[in-house]
Parts: structure tokens; C-alpha cells; sequence
């Protein structure tokens, strides 16, 4: 959304709960904000979960000139309400407001059909950016984390594990999305013109990781460690305007890099922008030239006290989450204590056999540990031990991002966002205006 690492915002320690008064901080610029100068339109359908506090942080108030859908990370795919810690409301919002007519349908359907909606209605002569972020396939509240259509769910009669059936017909349900709104850009005769970026934010939750049952495998660790399975995205790109279509790309990219590359798109001078974590990489993307990027900082995060950053092939890890609960390699249902290497296949990870010692070469608490990311993705092998002068070297480059970094903008939960004090929705509920007065 800025194009700048967590570690530069405050915003790199855990999510943002829906009862803490804090945000992505205001002065930072988003992409929306800066497309607006170059006559987009600009429109925001899904999840936000950059801070809704104060009216100030919500997407109207970013540089979007629409929003549909919910503040949070995560609600009822149904009746869009959530419990965070011990509150509970309502979860759903057209432009600032709440909007109360979603209530019983689908999120993924509705979140479609607003899209489908905003470019039949679009002027063709305008340029349009849509940040569409899918509340699919997160998990909901525990009570039923994974929800799909009926109609989705019978697509998959032979799954006979319920989650993961479940999870597949979420899945199901993303995918037509994605088909019927690019059918959409052709009906209307934008496809033409128009560039897809497809991701996911982090690895998949498996094993009932977050009630989830996502599949990570043969890469090691969840969603919300360090490990490749919870900091390895897949993607795509998909445009008519690609000169190289139809290939696997393997270079290093990373979320920062969308925000500059977007805005080279939109017709934006690249070397205006100052301050930015991220790389224009549009030409690794359409041509297939050599990334820019050599080096990605994972994370700094000083309140768990773990780090990971990879340069070139390598990899180091130093500290862990969960006090190494997940540090482990998992299916979708759970832990998995054998490998073996499936044939060579472009875009498939490939490892090399499983060593006996796996689980305890690497006690990332004690030392940190090294690996070759391009020979052992599934992170196998600690390399550490006859690798000194490397894991120094990239210890001074996880120092050196960390003497940039600033504090956390976590802050305490707030009984005020309770909202039962807001008619049973999640709102804004602090006036900044009149908190600055009071000061």
C-alpha cells in the first residue's frame, strides 16, 4: 500500500486488532493517494486492516474514492460480524458507513458483484485502479472459521477430510470471482488496456494454524513465521500488455515493489517517489529481465525478538514465533516427517532428500541459522556451522535495516471500541480533532 517495509511504518509487529487505537500512521502516502494526482479513480472492495480508530485511517479517507466492505482481518463470511478479544459487532461498510443490506449474503460473491458493478459503470476514457483484497480464504471466527455456498462444497465429494473440503470450496469460490471479473474487463473493453496482479499477503495456515487447513508443503513453518512457508507467496501477473507471457518467473520480489511498479504503469516518473523500500520491477515482470531486488528484509520484529532477511541465495534466521511450535514442515492437516524429491518441474519446489537431523540442526534461539534458499527452499539444511563469515555478513545487514527501523505502533486495547457503545458495529470511535484540542 506505501511501498515501504512494515519495520518503516510501526506496523511490523503482529495485525492490528480491532479494538486497538492505531493504524497504518497518516503520514504515510499510499498508492491510492498518489494514482489520484495522475487522474485515476480509485477504488477499495474487501478487507482493509490498516486501522479504522479514528475516521481519519478508514479508505475514503486514504485516497480511495469508494470502499466496500469490512475494516478488520477477518468477520462471518456471512453475517459480516466478528469477535475481537471480548467484542463482538458488525462488521461492514459502504464509504464510511454502515451497511447493513450484505447481511446473510456471501462475502466473495458480494465483493465480486460490487466489482463487476464499479466497471460496467466506469468511464472507459478514465484510468481506474481497484485494489480488491478477498476476504477468501481467511479463516472467520473460531466458532466457524471456514464457510463456503452450499453449491461450492458439492464440487468436492471425494475431499473427505471436512476442513478440507471446506477450505477447497472457499477456494472454488475466489477462483470464479477472478473469472468473472476478468470476463467483466472484456465485456466492457477494458481487458485490453488493463494489467492483473494476483498474490497473496503471506504463506498458508495449516494443521489448524489460525482454524485454517491451507497447505504449505514440502516448504517449512505457517503463515506469521519466518520460515519459506509463511513469508513464500504465489502469483501472478496477468496482461495483454506483457511483451513475455505464459512463464514461470523465479527472480526476488517482494510486496514493497508492487507500489513503485504500479505507479510506472500509470504513467508516474518512478524517480519522483522518495523514501520507498520497494523496486519498479515491471520489466522482470513483462520482458523478463533480472529483478533489481537482491535482497529482501522478511522482518525485524523487536517484541517477539526474531529477524529473518535473505540476500541472493541465502537465508538467515535468528530467533522464532510461538516458541517454535510451527518451526516444523506441515500438509494441510498436519505435521509431516518424511521427503521425497518429486521429479524437476518449472515453478514446483524441489528440495534435496530430508536429512535425519532436520528438526534439530537449526535451534534458531540459540544461534541463527543459515540457508541456501535456491538449493534448499524447504530449508533442510543449517548451513551455519561452516558458514561464519556469511552469517556475519548478513547479521550486520539485519543490523544495518534494524538501525532504520522505527518503534512499533502497537498500542493497548481500548474498552471504548467495544461496540455495544456504537449501536453493535465496529466503527471509529476516537475524534482525533478533538483529542489535538484537548492537547
Amino acid at each position: 500500500m506505501t511501498g515501504r517495509h512494515p519495520i518503516h511504518t510501526g506496523m511490523q509487529v503482529d495485525v492490528i486488532v480491532g479494538d486497538t487505537p492505531y493504524g497504518l500512521p497518516l503520514n504515510e502516502t499510499t498508492i491510492a493517494q498518489r494514482l489520484k494526482p495522475l487522474g485515476y479513480q480509485t477504488h477499495c472492495i474487501g478487507k482493509w486492516h490498516l486501522g479504522f480508530f479514528a475516521k481519519e485511517y478508514i479508505p475514503t479517507e486514504r485516497g480511495f474514492d469508494t470502499h466496500f466492505g469490512y475494516y478488520m482481518g477477518k468477520e462471518d463470511y456471512f453475517e459480516h460480524t466478528t469477535l475481537e478479544d471480548k467484542y463482538w459487532g458488525f462488521d461492514f461498510h459502504k464509504n464510511g458507513e454502515v451497511y447493513k443490506p450484505v447481511f446473510g449474503q456471501y462475502s466473495t460473491e458480494i465483493f465480486t458483484s460490487e466489482a463487476q458493478r464499479i466497471l460496467q459503470q466506469h468511464d472507459p476514457s478514465q484510468p481506474l485502479f481497484m485494489y480488491f483484497a478477498h476476504q477468501a480464504v481467511h479463516s472467520a471466527d473460531p466458532d466457524q472459521p471456514l464457510q463456503a455456498p452450499a453449491k461450492y462444497v458439492q464440487r468436492f465429494p471425494t475431499i473427505e477430510n471436512e476442513d478440507r473440503r471446506m477450505f477447497a470450496a472457499m477456494v472454488s469460490a475466489m477462483d470464479d470471482s477472478i473469472g468473472n471479473l476478468t470476463q467483466t474487463l472484456i465485456d466492457t473493453g477494458l481487458y485490453n488496456n488493463t494489467v492483473i496482479f494476483f498474490s497473496t499477503d503471506n504463506g498458508g495456515p495449516p494443521a489448524s494454524f489460525d482454524y485454517n487447513y491451507a497447505n504449505n508443503w514440502p516448504l517449512r513453518g505457517t503463515k506469521n513465521t519466518m520460515w519459506e512457508g509463511g513469508v513464500r507467496g504465489t502469483g501472478f501477473v496477468h496482461s495483454p500488455l506483457l511483451e513475455k507471457p505464459k512463464r514461470i518467473s523465479e527472480d526476488m520480489l517482494h510486496v514493497c515493489d508492487w507500489f513503485p511498479t504500479m505507479y510506472r504503469l500509470a504513467g508516474g516518473n518512478v524517480s519522483e517517489l522518495t523514501n520507498l523500500d520497494g523496486y519498479d520491477v515491471w520489466d522482470t515482470l513483462s520482458k523478463g529481465t533480472t529483478s533489481p531486488r537482491k535482497e529482501i528484509l522478511h522482518n525485524i520484529d523487536p517484541i517477539g525478538n526474531f529477524s529473518a532477511l535473505r540476500r541472493g541465495d541465502y537465508k538467515i534466521v535468528i530467533g522464532n514465533d510461538y516458541k517454535g511450535k510451527w518451526d516444523g514442515w506441515f500438509n494441510a492437516i498436519g505435521p509431516v516427517d518424511d521427503y521425497n524429491p518429486p521429479p524437476l518441474k518449472p515453478g514446483r519446489v524441489s528440495c534435496p532428500p530430508r536429512p535425519a537431523n532436520a528438526t534439530t540442526n537449526c535451534k534458531p534461539t540459540e544461534k541463527p541459522c543459515l540457508f541456501n534458499i535456491r538449493n534448499d527452499p524447504c530449508e533442510f539444511y543449517n548451513i551455519a556451522p561452516w558458514n561464519q563469515d556469511l552469517v556475519k555478513e548478513l547479521q550486520a545487514r539485519v543490523q544495518a535495516w534494524n538501525v532504520t527501523a522505527v518503534t512499533p505502533a502497537n498500542q493497548p486495547i481500548d474498552p471504548k471500541a467495544d461496540p455495544k457503545l456504537h449501536g453493535g458495529y465496529w466503527v471509529p470511535w476516537v475524534n482525533l480533532t478533538q483529542s489535538r484540542a484537548i492537547v
